[in-house]
């Protein structure tokens, strides 16, 4: 929604992403195997587990981030505005399922399918 909103591309599941010239180079899997997308920027870009590498912290580090200062923004002093853009109108709970049924042979499971749900020909 946000590329069709900014009038942008959008490159889903990266698993590899490479900046070359004004574009990047993004490479994805899919069902079929990798795919290689040229796109220019700026661009939506979506990633896959693939493309990071966690760090694992050590308890030396962990102490350090323990007396680091947080500084705090005002989001006034930056001009954002977090104003909700959206308005819920009703909130409502979906109808219950209607019970399962049993059936005691595959004969009789399509037999249901054919003439009850008509899914089968």
């Amino acid at each position: 929604m946000l590329a069709g909103l900014m009038g942008w591309p959008q490159v889903t599941f990266a698993s590899k992403l490479t900046a070359e010239g004004d574009g990047v180079v993004v490479e994805r899997e899919t069902d079929l195997g990798t795919e290689t997308i040229v796109c220019q920027l700026p661009a939506v870009v979506t990633c896959d587990l693939r493309l990071n590498e966690p760090r694992f912290t050590t308890l030396p580090n962990i102490m350090k981030a323990k007396k680091k200062k947080v500084d705090t923004l005002i989001a006034d002093d930056m001009g954002v505005d977090l104003a909700p853009h959206n308005e819920v109108v009703e909130i409502f709970e979906p109808a219950a399922r209607k019970a399962g049924v049993m059936v005691q042979d595959v004969d009789q499971l399509l037999d249901k399918l054919r003439n009850e749900a008509k899914v089968v020909a």
